[in-house]
């Protein structure tokens, strides 16, 4: 992804947390998935190597990558 694609997307989401090296946001103005090309419900960026997620949910989820870091696009079913 481009930067100034990332920085366009992270600027219409709503930042929800961060810290331990994760940073997550809300889309709440349906912006397209760059993946699957349908709206996504939740970003979630990975800034470091390795990290841990537990999911409370069955999700669907699409990835993409900006420089080092790893993005996960969310879709609650």
């Amino acid at each position: 992804m481009e930067d100034t694609d990332y920085e366009e997307l992270i600027s219409a989401l709503t930042p929800q947390e961060s810290g331990g090296g994760v940073s997550s946001y809300r889309n709440t103005v349906s912006v397209a998935c760059p993946a699957c090309e349908t709206p996504f419900d939740d970003l979630v960026v990975i800034h470091e190597d390795e990290t841990s997620l537990e999911l409370s949910r069955m999700l669907d989820i699409c990835v993409s990558r900006h420089d080092n870091d790893v993005l996960l696009f969310t879709h609650r079913h």
